[in-house]
C-alpha cells in the first residue's frame, strides 16, 4: 500500500504556481497531511510546505486508485480522500460512490483481490483484508440512492 504514499509524493510536482507557504524544517514535526474533496480542493501540509490548490473536479471523479493491482469498480467516483503520515504510520482514507449495489461492490472487491492472490472477506457491510505488504485495509460500502457509497481505510507502517 506504500504505492498510495508514493503517488502522493508526486503531488509537489503539481504544486508549482499554487498557494504555498514555506515552513522551517528545523521546526517541523515531520508529519505529512493531504486532504481533498470531490470538487478538487486539495490542502496539504508537508514538513517543507503548507498550502492548497484547486484541481479540476474531473481529476477526483475520473482518477484511478490501485490497491495492489486491484482497480476500483467501473463507474466509481472519488468524493474525497485524506492521507496522514506521522510516527512511521500512514493512514489513507478514500471516499467513493458507485452505481452498483453495496453487495455488488463488496463482491467485486473480494473477487478482484482473490484474482491477485490476496485474501479479502466480507465482514458485515465491509470488505477486510491485508495488502501484499501486510497493511490492513477496510472497505466499508453502504447504500446511497440507487447505488452505493464507500470508504477505504488503509493503515501502513513505514
Amino acid at each position: 500500500m506504500n504505492r498510495a504514499a508514493t503517488a502522493v509524493l508526486a503531488l509537489p510536482l503539481v504544486l508549482a504556481g499554487c498557494h504555498v507557504q514555506g515552513k522551517n524544517p528545523a521546526h517541523s514535526d515531520e508529519n505529512v497531511m493531504i486532504n481533498a474533496d470531490g470538487s478538487g480542493r486539495v490542502a496539504f501540509n508537508f514538513p517543507f510546505a503548507k498550502g492548497s490548490i484547486k484541481l479540476p473536479a474531473s481529476m477526483m471523479h475520473n482518477g484511478e486508485l490501485d490497491l495492489d493491482g486491484v482497480k476500483m469498480p467501473a463507474g466509481t467516483s472519488t468524493t474525497g480522500f485524506h492521507m496522514n503520515s506521522a510516527n512511521n504510520e500512514t493512514v489513507l482514507v478514500m471516499n467513493f460512490t458507485n452505481p452498483g449495489t453495496p453487495e455488488q461492490v463488496r463482491s467485486y472487491f473480494v473477487d478482484a483481490f482473490a484474482k491477485k492472490g490476496m485474501t479479502a472477506k466480507i465482514d458485515g457491510d465491509s470488505v477486510t483484508g491485508r495488502s501484499k505488504d501486510g497493511s490492513p485495509f477496510t472497505i466499508a460500502v453502504t447504500p446511497a440512492g440507487a447505488g452505493s457509497q464507500g470508504q477505504i481505510v488503509v493503515h501502513s507502517k513505514d
